[in-house]
């Protein structure tokens, strides 16, 4: 009975120690790209680490249990707060949508840009069919810029605000122009991210970090990440422009699974602001709609 015991024991530390392995590697995005997809699982993380801790106070490792709880309660409460912190509205609204290259319910989308009626829009996988909805929206927003990308179509940007001339331009998945408010001047960025490792975001983002740097005064930015707020990919990118998140965070990549969204489009503004989810229509991914301030 006792070797069961000290089986059990040993069995429930070592599921423990890897919990906590997984959600500790999710900070270290910074060493290793890795850390960055260990982040989008940060809440499963936390969770699986309370539980365990549970297991491994009655298994009687209660030192490890106790530390293992305070880190869990600790790094959950952080996407908790994410996911559940509203954010203060502000005065400019911008539309932030992927809207799927393939997206087969382009009037139905055009019809939710046209209700939302927001200041700003940022898309990404915009293609030439998906192009030919953007024009059609040129009454509503005269100022475009359209910016090319691979197989799934590149970033654009839509406004009714007055455009900088020749500030526009195009980096890698990114598109930028500056537009003047009363007195107030700022720039619009649309990006798409590709995809977390294995594959290349940290690359990309190396890239986009000196463009980014370039730009003076407030940034409005909305995108598809594809990648959590609080990873390091997507930290960096806020932080080099002076930038906070509008609030509260979404899931709104469904293109896995409806049930469990994961939250890798956002917008992000110099004091941040308030979003709402907006339908998927036609797409994987869900849209947000932000009021946000300078």
């Amino acid at each position: 009975m006792e070797d069961e015991s000290r089986i059990w024991q040993q069995v429930i530390g070592i599921a423990l120690a890897g919990a906590v392995l997984a959600l500790v590697g999710g900070y270290l995005g910074f060493l290793h790209p890795l850390g960055d997809s260990l982040s989008v699982g940060r809440g499963f993380a936390a969770a699986a680490v309370l539980l365990l801790a549970v297991f491994a106070s009655f298994a009687g490792l209660r030192m490890a249990a106790f530390v293992s709880m305070l880190l869990a309660l600790l790094t959950g409460a952080q996407v908790l707060l994410a996911h559940n912190w509203p954010g203060v509205p502000g005065r400019y609204t911008i539309y932030q949508k992927n809207m799927m290259y393939r997206n087969a319910e382009l009037p139905a989308l055009e019809a939710d840009i046209r209700a939302a009626n927001a200041q700003i829009v940022t898309l990404q996988e915009v293609t030439k069919p998906n192009a030919a909805m953007l024009a059609r929206l040129a009454d509503l927003y005269p100022t475009q810029h359209i910016c090319p990308g691979g197989r799934v179509g590149g970033p654009a940007l839509l406004t009714r605000l007055e455009p900088v001339p020749g500030t526009a331009f195009c980096g890698p998945n990114l598109a930028a122009l500056q537009v003047v408010s009363g007195e107030e001047r700022f720039w619009l960025v649309s990006v798409h991210l590709h995809w977390p490792w294995p594959y290349t975001q940290a690359d990309h983002v190396d890239l986009l970090l000196p463009v980014l740097d370039r730009l003076e005064g407030p940034v409005v930015m909305g995108g598809d990440f594809n990648m959590v707020r609080w990873a390091n990919s997507v930290t960096r990118l806020a932080e080099i422009v002076g930038t906070r998140p509008a609030g509260p965070a979404f899931g709104s990549y469904i293109g896995l699974t409806s049930l469990v969204p994961l939250p890798i489009d956002h917008v992000f503004a110099t004091l941040g602001g308030k979003a709402t989810l907006r339908p998927a229509l036609g797409s994987d991914h869900l849209g947000i709609l932000a009021a946000v301030e300078l």
